[in-house]
């Protein structure tokens, strides 16, 4: 089965989705900040070429934020409401000492952000923008200080464009328009936040005139949407989502991927059609993005959940009926997995429906993401065992929650995976060795140094000798740019 995939500004607009969700803003915060880039660019002279730049940015500027969700977690208790409040400038002031490590989760982003769109084959300029999108003006910006020329004036563009965005609707125009006038030639360069103020007004009026949140992206501003797409594009992989996702809660790494083969492989099982197969490896890639909007905390909860944390919960696959009304393109593999916590007793969620309002792919996406949830390690238990899963999903059919007949073919699917999906390619990849391998598997699932080095019998100076030594071969710094590269390459 060919990967799923989608075109390059679905994919973006997507991301761009996932982020607004992780950082706590309304889902249509990049898609009107990448509006106000695109006219404060254009009306400062950039030809087409850098407008579209700029917007492709400001949506992707959120794009590296899961991968640094945990630190802010540890940080600052809610990694959610904590980054809305800091970019609302609501947050109550931080320590020095707080600002100080906010710097390597900085470089986290941005190294996130940058890898992600040079896998998408975005042009250089976006690239260079997102891997500098926290730098100031002044030089005291993140996380490498550069100032003035030194930074893409793409950069300017879209941090005024986000900050105008978001501080008019959290303090209204003119806290907002004030805010910018204080940061001239400070955070921004005084000549953007001059034509800013010049037309900020006529600006926020056209995007308010617009339902933004119900509006397909298309039909929002048809020039915002004309990104530079470079030549011999490719569409992009569904999994690349499924994996910025992920990068939020470590120990998630690769589970969409591997419910959407045991989905797809179950489809062709019972012999449905091809389109069907692709349409539910697609969902299955999509059915977790949800999860970036809950904060980290709560999902690392041990024990049972309140029944506030459970109302939080059952929003997950809101979010996905949510994208799949944003996004064209993606509208019905978002719509299909958003089925994916629904039962067959109606005791699911978010809809609630039972029987016979359940479709054959809902059912097989439902059930799949169950199966292989108990086979994976979650922070509160161990992995079940295979036969514990199949015990548990089995009961759990004749309790009424699945259709006893899509169990015993998913299980049937299960037991026919010869070789797990996530360690397929690995054995065959020359770039990182044998024991580089075993390492990243352990890092890329949250461990650290020295957790790493229990579990695989080694010293903690070896494991840091591998770890230096996987950073060189993937060209990253970070565990969370290792984890995604060796994603996309198929090693994990």
């Amino acid at each position: 089965m060919p990967p799923s995939s989608a075109g390059l500004t679905d994919a973006i607009l997507a991301l761009a989705f996932i982020g607004d969700l992780s950082m706590g803003r309304s889902t249509d915060h990049s898609r009107r900040a990448a509006c106000l880039a695109g006219w404060l660019a254009q009306a400062c002279g950039a030809d087409l070429g850098a407008q579209n730049h700029a917007r492709a940015t400001a949506l992707l500027r959120w794009s590296g934020c899961t991968a640094n969700a945990g630190g802010f977690a540890e940080l600052l208790g809610d990694d959610v409401a904590a980054r809305e409040a800091m970019m609302a400038q609501t947050l109550p002031p931080l320590s020095a000492q707080t600002q100080s490590l906010i710097v390597p989760l900085a470089l986290i982003h941005c190294e996130v952000s940058g890898d992600v769109a040079a896998t998408m084959g975005m042009p250089t300029r976006v690239v260079d923008a997102l891997r500098n999108v926290f730098e100031r003006f002044d030089g005291k910006g993140m996380p490498a200080g550069h100032a003035g020329d030194a930074i893409p004036e793409t950069v300017f563009f879209v941090n005024v464009a986000s900050d105008l965005e978001i501080l008019s609707r959290a303090h209204g125009r003119e806290n907002a328009l004030a805010f910018l006038r204080s940061q001239s030639d400070a955070k921004y360069p005084a000549r953007l936040v001059d034509t800013a103020l010049r037309h900020a007004d006529h600006w926020l009026d056209g995007l308010d005139a617009v339902d933004t949140h119900d509006t397909p992206s298309a039909d929002l501003d048809t020039r915002t949407w004309q990104l530079a797409q470079p030549d011999g594009h490719a569409d992009v992989p569904l999994s690349l989502l499924a994996d910025v996702t992920e990068l939020k809660l470590p120990w998630l790494a690769g589970f969409s991927r591997r419910t959407a083969d045991l989905a797809s492989r179950t489809a062709q099982s019972l012999s449905l059609d091809a389109d069907t197969q692709t349409h539910l490896h697609a969902a299955a890639l999509l059915h977790g993005i949800g999860r970036a909007a809950l904060p980290n905390r709560l999902w690392e909860t041990d024990g049972k959940l309140s029944a506030d944390q459970w109302e939080k919960v059952r929003l997950v696959p809101y979010w996905s009926a949510r994208a799949a009304k944003q996004i064209e393109g993606l509208r019905a593999a978002a719509e299909l997995a958003s089925y994916a916590y629904e039962r067959l007793d109606g005791s699911g969620y978010f809809r609630g429906v039972a029987g016979p309002a359940l479709s054959t792919p809902q059912r097989i996406l439902a059930t799949s993401v169950a199966f292989e949830a108990l086979l994976a390690a979650r922070p509160w238990r161990q992995a079940h065992a295979f036969d514990e899963a199949v015990s548990i999903i089995e009961r759990d059919a004749g309790a009424g929650k699945f259709d006893p007949d899509i169990v015993t073919a998913i299980v049937a699917t299960a037991q026919g995976r010869t070789v797990p999906p996530r360690t397929a390619t690995a054995s065959a990849n020359p770039l990182l060795s044998p024991r580089e391998l075993d390492v990243l598997r352990q890092i890329s699932a949250g461990l650290s140094n020295k957790e790493a080095a229990r579990a695989l019998a080694l010293s903690p100076s070896t494991v840091r000798t591998h770890v230096e030594s996987i950073f060189r071969k993937l060209d990253c710094s970070t565990r969370a740019a290792a984890t995604l590269k060796a994603l996309t390459a198929g090693m994990l």
